[in-house]
């Protein structure tokens, strides 16, 4: 510390001696410029009373300052001095320059004052966090609340010049929303069917964001529905508010248990419901005419995919044409064969050529595969009698003729009656009615043999 002391002067050593004052201080002085009409300031005031001079500015902190006499003085806080403040990147003042007042004092703050940007707007449904609020070089992170997605920036620093670098982002629902498909086993198909009706709890969806979602959709056929045999791939997709949407996919399959496959047996034929060979379904056979059936008639599918029943056999039909009566002839298709006796005067005659087209299955719509025909053609002396190729004794023939004759003359006379030929649902229906009469104790006196014969004649065409 420098000892003061009082030199004798006159009026014109006062700057010299204000100069030694300020050099003498016991306390020292060393001005902040960070606080403007602060501690320095006021301390410089009330210790120099009466001077007109103003705190002198030596450095700013976060800047610097020029300061400039208004005479071009040394000293550079006398009245009417002006100083220019500069600031570093990130701080402002108030006043870029300042002026010593006749007051003693300067005229606004000097001090550089970090840079400060407005307060960010909080975005809906998210939130920021910043490293140093709103201050130069702050740097705010944006999140958004589960569900939600950011869309703009995530980061935003602020500036020297009090701007935000990017504006505050939204949240927005971008989330699809969720959902679940069930989990189904196989389903197998009911007995005698191809398809198995499937049963599931329709899925419920899940929006992460809001919690609301506005419709499910399902493609393929709902719950409870019956479904083919075969792998069926059904989907759910779910929407939310926002339009987002979202999808799950699941498969039904279906299985059908099936036997090994039949096949009709030689000289015969075979019928089966459902798909022929599924479980449930019935295969039932018959032979073609001149043939008879050994064996099962039908054999069922059974759950353990085994056939029911024994082998199916068509075997030729022993029919003895050497009896000598026609009652014994039509004994031998009692009650297991089927018979259509069909007479004509002539083969050329038209009703018996277009009688026989019609007998064609595939003409007429008319199975008569498993019914064997007997055929008498010509008159007597001439006529033929025959069970396919097997040609019947003449008195055979005679007789189914006669006994035809006996119950559909007319007037009790012998004429001929010309009938049209019938149709195929005709012909069915007598077909199915045909079952020969039990034998009579007397072939030839045989009282159902009538009606057995009218059955079987009702199919006849011209006689």
């Amino acid at each position: 510390m420098l000892n003061c002391v009082r030199p004798t002067f006159n009026m014109d050593m006062w700057p010299l001696l204000l100069l030694l004052v300020q050099l003498c201080l016991c306390s020292g002085y060393e001005g902040s410029g960070q606080y403007s009409y602060g501690d320095d300031e006021e301390w410089y005031f009330r210790t120099y009373q009466g001077t007109p001079w103003c705190a002198p500015i030596k450095y700013v902190k976060h800047g610097s300052v020029s300061c400039s006499a208004p005479t071009g003085q040394q000293h550079k806080n006398v009245m009417g001095t002006r100083c220019k403040i500069r600031c570093k990147q990130g701080y402002e003042t108030q006043s870029s320059e300042v002026v010593c007042m006749a007051s003693r004092r300067w005229s606004s703050n000097y001090a550089c004052q970090e840079v400060r940007c407005p307060k960010l707007n909080m975005p809906v449904n998210g939130g920021y966090k910043c490293s140093d609020g709103s201050y130069f070089n702050s740097r705010c992170e944006f999140f958004c609340a589960p569900g939600f997605g950011l869309k703009g920036q995530k980061t935003t620093t602020c500036q020297h010049n009090k701007a935000w670098s990017a504006g505050v982002p939204t949240c927005v629902d971008m989330d699809p929303p969720k959902i679940k498909c069930p989990n189904l086993k196989d389903k197998w198909a009911e007995p005698g069917k191809l398809t198995a009706r499937v049963t599931w709890d329709t899925p419920e969806g899940v929006d992460t964001a809001d919690g609301i979602l506005t419709d499910v959709v399902l493609k393929g056929k709902p719950s409870k529905s019956n479904f083919p045999e075969g792998l069926h791939k059904l989907s759910y997709t779910v929407f939310d508010r926002a339009g987002n949407k979202g999808s799950c996919r699941f498969t039904v399959r279906v299985r059908v248990r099936r036997c090994s496959q039949l096949f009709a047996p030689d000289n015969g034929y075979m019928n089966c419901d459902s798909d022929g060979d599924n479980y449930g379904a019935t295969c039932s056979f018959k032979c073609t005419g001149g043939h008879e059936l050994s064996g099962s008639a039908a054999r069922v599918c059974q759950y353990g995919l085994t056939w029911s029943g024994t082998e199916t056999k068509c075997s030729p039909m022993n029919i003895n044409v050497g009896v000598r009566t026609a009652a014994a002839l039509l004994d031998q298709f009692y009650e297991k064969r089927r018979l259509l006796i069909i007479s004509a005067p002539t083969a050329a005659n038209h009703n018996y050529r277009f009688q026989m087209t019609n007998l064609q299955h595939a003409q007429c719509g008319l199975d008569l595969r498993h019914v064997t025909v007997i055929e008498v053609v010509g008159t007597y002396p001439a006529q033929i009698g025959r069970i396919r190729h097997t040609v019947l004794p003449p008195g055979l023939a005679l007789q189914l003729r006669y006994y035809w004759d006996s119950n559909h003359t007319h007037t009790h006379t012998h004429t001929h009656t010309h009938m049209h030929p019938y149709t195929s649902i005709f012909m069915r229906t007598f077909t199915d009615i045909i079952h020969p009469p039990a034998p009579h104790p007397n072939p030839n006196l045989n009282p159902l043999l009538t009606s057995t014969l009218k059955s079987c004649l009702h199919f006849q065409t011209v006689f």
